[in-house]
């Protein structure tokens, strides 16, 4: 007899055959471009592709083994915004510097620490307009 899906012996089971993840760190940068004016901003009219093509060269220039660096369209945190989420840890962060891009690879994703004042939280979200 098989295990339901959601039980433990199932999840455990699945887990033992998922293949090893291709990436140690998965950095995905919203690029998202909404027009102008439009109330909740967009990470692109922020700096988001430039800071984006930073990191990936500054990545290589650190020797970053295992990482790859990849735009995303909207990941809907744009009044945060430019927003980059690093997986697997589901970590979100604020950088709108190069320094910030810096910090961040370095200490996340080379390291395997956090940048505390950069960091999104779910509660950080403002009230989004419709």
């Amino acid at each position: 007899m098989t295990a339901p899906p959601d039980s433990p012996d199932s999840r455990d089971s699945l887990s033992r055959e998922d293949p090893a993840p291709f990436y140690d760190r998965h950095v995905f940068v919203c690029t998202n471009e909404r027009p102008a004016g439009h109330p909740r901003g967009c990470c692109s009219g922020k700096g988001s592709v430039r800071l984006r093509d930073y990191m990936k060269a500054r990545a290589k220039e650190l020797g970053l083994a295992g990482v790859r660096i990849n735009s995303a369209g909207c990941l809907d945190r744009c009044e945060l915004g430019p927003t980059m989420v690093i997986y697997p840890e589901g970590v979100w962060y604020r950088c709108a510097t190069r320094e910030d891009v810096d910090r961040v690879l370095e200490a996340h994703v080379r390291d395997g620490g956090r940048v505390a004042d950069l960091m999104l939280r779910p509660g950080d979200d403002p009230e989004k307009k419709k």
